[in-house]
Formats: C-alpha cells, structure tokens, sequence
C-alpha cells in the first residue's frame, strides 16, 4: 500500500483520503491484495461490481448479497465513511504521542461523541497480541519509567499514607517497560509494553527474554547488549 502518493502529514492525509477513490484503492489493497474480489459472506468470486451504489452484488443464492468495502472490517456497521475512517486511522498510527476524541473531532469535522468511538474500534484493531505476533527482533530498544503523579502535587494526606517525605519519592507509582523495535526491512516498527515489580534488572530480563528472539540485539539508555 505504501507510495510515493501516501500522505505524509496530516493535511495531506485529510485531502488524499476526501477522494473515494484513493481510499477505494487503499481498501482493495488490504482487504483483497491478489486484486480477486470475494464475497464475505460466501467467499464466492462471482461478483460485479455497481459503481453508482459503490457496493459488490454476489451472485450466489444467500441472504445479504450486496456488500461494500467496510464489510469485514472494523467499519462495518457504521455511518462514518472512509472518508473519516481512514484519515481516523492514519492519526492513530501516526501520533507518537497518542490523540484524544476530542483532538481528533476537531480534525476531522465530527463530533466528540463519534471520535471515541473510532478511537474505541481503530485501538481494539490494533492491539497486538504477543502470542500471535511473535518476538521483537534485530534492534530492540528498551528503556523503563514510574508512572503516576508528582509528590509535590499531592494532598498531604495521601503523601503521609503512602510514606512520602521529600525528594522524588516512587511510592504509589507504577514501573512500566517499553521495547521498540527498530524499523525494519519491512518498513515499520513494533512496540510492546509490560508493567513491571521495578526498575531491577531482575525485574526487566524476564521480560527481555519473553518478548526479545534469541540473537536480537538490545539498546539501552547505557549500554547494547546482544541475546
């Protein structure tokens, strides 16, 4: 799917994707990449295509015979156009730092209401699940932190109850590690994320060694290290 046509910032995701047939061609290539439309329903290949209706009408005897390019997907069943849909997921995938319902209403001209609710699908869509997904491997970096909030922002109560005194204090915050894996030849990335006892090496290795293949090499803020 990737081009020299494929947006690179946002404006020119939202302008490329207001064409149906950029997104028409970018759902074919997805959802049928040997270019052999199939029934989804029958997984029949006698199909014709009705333009004016933009939908697939299947010519086998069942229920349901005409079907669009969200059938099957994560936008089946929704008002929403593609139009919204894939600009929707090119945010998501492309954000590093995440984007709310409401950054992403005002983007695409929706209400907040509808904006969570792609961002409810598109994240479920992607979730990626280890066992399915295999091993980090070539260049893993890996780096860990404490989420919560700061001490000095804290009601004194819950400073006293968790034993904080001064300084940057750790008590009543999370560990968490992260393990990026490094673009690869096939031109993405893949992060995994685990919560952790703490930031002791006998704490992070377990994790290193579920989620990293053996002759991987692992990057840290220290040192590189290879398994």
């Amino acid at each position: 799917m990737a081009s020299a046509r494929d947006p690179k910032t946002l404006q020119e995701a939202i302008l490329f994707f207001a064409d149906y047939a950029n997104c028409h061609v970018a759902m074919m290539t997805v959802h049928w990449p040997d270019g052999v439309v199939k029934c989804p329903r029958c997984g029949s290949e006698r199909v014709t295509y009705l333009a004016n209706a933009r939908v697939w009408k299947c010519y086998e005897k069942h229920p349901q015979a005409k079907f669009s390019l969200k059938v099957g997907t994560i936008f089946e069943d929704s008002p929403l156009p593609l139009e919204k849909w894939l600009p929707a997921l090119w945010l998501v995938t492309n954000c590093k730092n995440g984007i709310s319902s409401y950054e992403l209403g005002r983007a695409l001209g929706v209400t907040q209401k509808s904006a969570w609710f792609m961002l409810h699908r598109l994240r479920l869509a992607l979730q990626n699940d280890v066992t399915s997904a295999g091993k980090l491997g070539g260049d893993v970096e890996l780096d860990e932190t404490f989420i919560g909030g700061k001490a000095r922002n804290m009601h004194k109560g819950k400073r006293e109850r968790l034993g904080i005194t001064k300084g940057r204090s750790m008590a009543g915050k999370t560990a968490v590690m992260g393990l990026l894996e490094r673009t690869s030849e096939r031109g993405s990335s893949r992060v995994k994320v685990a919560r952790v006892e703490s930031n002791k090496r006998r704490d992070l290795m377990p994790h290193v060694q579920k989620h990293v293949e053996t002759g991987g090499r692992s990057h840290t803020r220290h040192t590189s290290a290879g398994r």
